[in-house]
């Protein structure tokens, strides 16, 4: 049996992080709003639950990101292939990260893509150089470390 799965982030801030990884990765922000406003109709959910994001409903809680080219469900806009979820947590972040993400730029192109995550709110931490290759720590607005190949 093959699982489906999804990479959870714990965020103070979901939708701006969802908005950074959105447009460093080239995905997309899921749009959630017509399930939100069905289970809003039905009273599964309330307003205080929603909040206004790129001029739709959405969680104000859960906001994910999925790949362009993967195939989502029309009735509630999740994505059925490669995402990232993140979900607001009421703690900051305090240590090293156990996962991470690595990014692979196009040959040759680490250097111009690290300036242009760093535009979108990136921060480098360190240029590693070992025998076994190169690449750029960095973390997001967050703090979350991710390396860019």
């Amino acid at each position: 049996m093959t699982l489906h799965w999804k990479l959870v982030m714990d965020s103070g801030d979901p939708h701006a992080q969802a908005d950074f990884w959105a447009d460093a990765m080239g995905y997309l922000v899921e749009d959630n709003s017509a399930l939100i406003g069905q289970l809003l109709s039905q009273g599964h959910a309330s307003d205080a639950d929603t909040v206004e994001s790129h001029g739709r409903r959405a969680w104000r809680d859960l906001i994910a990101v999925r790949h362009p080219d993967d195939p989502y469900d029309e009735g509630t806009g999740v994505g059925l292939g490669r995402r990232i979820l993140f979900q607001r947590v009421p703690e900051a972040k305090t240590t090293k990260n156990r996962l991470h993400l690595d990014v692979h730029s196009a040959p040759g192109e680490r250097e111009a893509e690290v300036e242009r995550l760093e535009g979108l709110g990136a921060t480098v931490l360190r240029r590693v150089k070992v025998p076994g290759g190169e690449w750029t720590l960095m973390s997001d607005p967050e703090g979350n470390e991710f390396c860019v190949h």
